[in-house]
């Protein structure tokens, strides 16, 4: 896969969303975010959500594992995505013939 097949993954998830989405949650969940709303008081349920789903994203992001299941499924980074090229694109080498490993060094 590529970075165009995660860009277009990407835009059909993000057009499956609808503005409310709904989740069930199982009972640890559930008493977890009871604990978590009455001990932060948002003004909506969520607001816990919405903080909960950042606090995910980045920490996926800082541990690598972002970039593991990118590299994984479709063979990019998240700074790939970002810059919207790879890293060979970055840097040219795409633009090169490969060199034939036995033959490079001979005369």
């Amino acid at each position: 896969m590529s970075l165009d097949d995660l860009n277009e993954e990407i835009q059909e998830s993000y057009a499956a969303f609808d503005d409310e989405l709904a989740v069930s949650l199982d009972r640890e969940t559930r008493n977890e975010l009871a604990l978590l709303e009455t001990a932060l008081e948002p003004d909506e349920t969520d607001e816990l959500v919405r903080r909960a789903i950042h606090m995910l994203f980045q920490t996926t992001v800082d541990t690598g594992k972002l970039d593991f299941q990118l590299r994984t499924g479709f063979d990019v980074t998240y700074d790939e995505y970002l810059s919207g090229m790879t890293f060979d694109e970055m840097t040219g080498a795409d633009q090169y013939p490969s060199m034939d490993d036995e033959r490079r060094y001979q005369f």
